[in-house]
């Protein structure tokens, strides 16, 4: 599940429960209501960190294994279907959240996982432990179409594109930042936490209009608002 604590202006977004934090129907549904309650209570100089309990991942993707307790095949396909459905909103709210983003990791991110870090503006990693991973092509599923939209929007290269989707690379921290990926990488969880706390109140003393860094963010991914079904806003300059 997810908890919400303010400090500051710094929303702190926190995955709890066992260490994989995998996504389950219900861990989906809680980071929803946790978005919805963040956009509701921003002002201008908000800024976001989405991070998780543990050391060991900050998430490890969808339940899998509630997806094949569902007693038969085509059971847990249409229980996988419907985890992927329940993600493409949450990936909606973090594109149109009105303030920066950033996703600080303790560990692993693998499959949704890594999108759901991908999907904010900004990635911490620690040099130690932890890597990204899309395992889709290793675990012989289709690559949903938001989950491409999201890696052709936010992956500018090519052929890191391949490695990751095609490839099943692991990428830790420090090959992340090489490759445009992520914005730093730490010697261990702690100095992540701080590094994602000193970024996001770097952030939040630029006192954006959070409405406004939302279109501008939205304006730089036209394809992934299309496919997302995202419709950009109208806001009267202030001049």
């Amino acid at each position: 599940m997810c908890t919400v604590e303010k400090r500051g202006n710094l929303f702190f977004l926190n995955l709890t429960g066992d260490d994989d934090h995998r996504l389950s129907p219900a861990v989906i549904s809680s980071l929803l209501s946790s978005l919805s309650q963040i956009k509701s209570q921003a002002t201008r100089g908000s800024a976001l960190i989405t991070t998780a309990d543990g050391s060991k991942f900050f998430s490890n993707g969808f339940d899998l294994a509630w997806a094949q307790s569902a007693g038969s095949p085509s059971a847990a396909i249409d229980r996988l279907k419907d985890m992927v459905a329940a993600l493409k909103p949450v990936i909606a709210a973090l594109i149109s959240l009105p303030m920066p983003t950033i996703a600080c990791l303790p560990g692993h991110a693998a499959a949704g996982g890594f999108l759901l870090a991908l999907s904010h503006d900004y990635i911490v990693m620690r040099k130690d432990r932890g890597v990204l991973y899309m395992s889709e092509v290793d675990l012989g599923l289709r690559l949903p179409d938001y989950f491409a939209a999201v890696l052709r929007a936010k992956i500018g290269s090519a052929a890191v594109r391949r490695e990751v989707a095609l490839i099943g690379r692991k990428i830790g921290g420090e090959e992340a930042v090489r490759m445009g990926i992520a914005e730093s990488a730490h010697d261990s969880k702690e100095s992540a936490a701080e590094a994602a706390v000193r970024l996001g109140e770097q952030l939040a003393k630029r006192k954006w209009n959070g409405e406004v860094f939302a279109e501008i963010r939205k304006s730089m991914f036209p394809e992934l608002l299309g496919v997302l079904g995202i419709a950009a806003k109208e806001i009267p300059p202030n001049l």
